[in-house]
């Protein structure tokens, strides 16, 4: 089934050219069914790419998602152009009325500062905690996963001696979790960050519980007991290419970064990368979409609450 997103948005020639159905809103209206609403909190600088990444995911389903984009008021993207974000994403002011089936949380590259520096934080405060009353269901991303452990948990971050980049084996510890269904005991998944959560400080917490882990790569999946909020520390939703372009671009700007780990075939960076964890990329947002929006958020979509 399709996603309903604006038709001229960068993303739907790419998603069209790859047989996916993308439905425009008129075509949408005629149907006699809700459709489920998403919002979409896009930190990552490269907006266009991650909205394209993001939106195929969305898309493996058989239920009609709206999506919508949402940008911060209080940060200027230097990435992005602004007519694009002027055309395609809202600001909290212009939704922070409405209510959501599920809402994402990317990831952002402000991993080394406090949370507290990063000039858009009392702005994502309040948007989190907007989220717990008027969203039913909250994915959080890498960095936005650390962001949402900290602020609903206080679950602290600790910097990294190096960039953890690579693809890393997971393990699937609760087996029988909804969010996980279909999963193979071990699999695959990309990360790229310069911070960790520990395992100990979630144990701690009586209303999460770690569902997929890595013994190099550390806490990978996390859940809020109630299903209201998944924290994942990876970025299953990255392309084939992406580690490399992170890569090189690090290279071309000096920054002398290792090669990311179980990569590259013999980790020569002229050879490429085989695209190990996309099957469970799809699976795990059809999971989150099926059992934890669809399945439970009222049909009426104002009932939602905290």
């Amino acid at each position: 089934m399709p996603i309903k997103i604006q038709e001229n948005l960068p993303a739907v020639e790419v998603l069209e050219s790859e047989n996916i159905f993308v439905m425009t809103h008129q075509r949408a209206i005629a149907q006699d069914i809700r459709p489920l609403k998403i919002i979409i909190l896009n930190l990552m600088p490269t907006k266009i790419e991650t909205e394209t990444q993001l939106l195929r995911l969305l898309s493996n389903s058989p239920l009609q998602v709206d999506v919508e984009l949402l940008q911060m008021a209080t940060h200027i993207s230097k990435n992005t152009s602004s007519s694009h974000l002027n055309t395609f994403y809202k600001t909290f002011d212009e939704v922070k009325d409405e209510k959501y089936d599920g809402m994402i949380i990317t990831g952002a590259p402000v991993e080394n500062m406090p949370f507290e520096e990063v000039d858009y934080w009392d702005e994502l405060c309040k948007i989190m905690a907007w989220s717990r009353k008027n969203v039913y269901s909250t994915l959080h991303i890498c960095w936005g996963a650390q962001a949402g452990l900290y602020y609903h948990f206080g679950i602290p971050k600790y910097s990294l001696p190096e960039k953890l980049s690579g693809i890393f084996c997971h393990h699937v510890l609760v087996c029988r979790h909804p969010l996980v269904r279909g999963f193979d005991d071990d699999f695959y998944a990309p990360h790229s960050r310069n911070t960790e959560v520990h395992f100990e400080d979630i144990e701690k917490c009586s209303d999460l519980v770690v569902l997929t882990a890595s013994d190099e790569a550390g806490v990978h999946i996390v859940a809020a007991k109630n299903g209201r909020q998944f924290f994942i520390t990876g970025h299953l939703e990255y392309d084939c290419d992406t580690l490399a372009k992170e890569y090189f671009r690090d290279l071309k700007k000096g920054i002398h970064p290792s090669i990311p780990l179980h990569y590259f075939p013999n980790d020569d960076v002229t050879k490429q990368p085989p695209f190990v964890w996309r099957s469970h990329a799809h699976l795990l947002f059809a999971n989150w979409l099926n059992y934890f929006v669809y399945q439970n958020t009222p049909y009426n979509i104002g009932e939602i609450s905290e």
